[in-house]
């Protein structure tokens, strides 16, 4: 089978999985995945599968990529936080469809990996940060939707001061083995809070990783 045909092939399986957004499906159709995995795995690149990327970091599972980004409410005018560049994937994907993206990841080595790969798809509203994700992004909030693609046991103080009124933050929270992704939304100061789908994450860290 083809890249071109397995990618097709992902996209079938992700609709009957109940994945309906066509915009979505269209953004997971345009980002080439295989550009964003070392080469060892390019022949499962477009199983539902997660798959390692270095620094003990997964790509996750293309479902559970398209389920958070549908949980995440995106407009075409949001502003978008991500904790956790990792290989800029999901930030590739959420490019496409809204109009800026500001991306934290605190292994330099990944960060600078991404960086490339966003030059090189001519993804102009990428903005990216090695730094803490659990500080966010403060100088560039409010944010109007948030997403974590790590798992903190609990979502980060920092990361709700950061979004904004009626915005929505999609993170995977709880101990190792344990986690949900949530969906929470701020309506003035209160948070309101839904789970949506049991998932297995790496853990969120804090700090910036030393040097690698």
């Amino acid at each position: 089978m083809s890249i071109e045909e397995a990618r097709i092939a992902l996209i079938m399986t992700l609709r009957r999985e109940g994945i309906t957004d066509t915009r979505i499906l269209s953004a997971l159709e345009r980002v080439p995945r295989e550009a964003f995995i070392p080469d060892a795995f390019r022949e499962r690149v477009y199983e539902n599968i997660a798959l390692p990327i270095g620094q003990g970091q997964t790509i996750s599972q293309p479902y559970v990529i398209a389920f958070m980004t549908a949980a995440l409410e995106i407009g075409e005018r949001s502003k978008v936080l991500e904790i956790g560049t990792g290989s800029g994937y999901q930030a590739a994907i959420l490019a496409q469809l809204c109009r800026r993206v500001y991306t934290v990841e605190r292994y330099r080595s990944l960060l600078r990996e991404a960086e490339g790969r966003f030059q090189a798809l001519g993804l102009h509203n990428v903005t990216t940060r090695h730094g803490d994700g659990y500080a966010g992004w403060p100088e560039q909030a409010p944010f109007e939707r948030i997403m974590v693609t790590a798992a903190p046991e609990r979502v980060p103080e920092a990361l709700l001061a950061q979004l904004g009124d009626h915005g929505v933050l999609v993170a995977p929270i709880g101990p190792h083995g344990r986690q949900e992704v949530v969906r929470i939304r701020r309506v003035d100061d209160e948070f309101v809070q839904e789970t949506l789908l049991p998932v297995r994450f790496v853990p969120m860290v804090e700090g910036i990783a030393k040097a690698e």
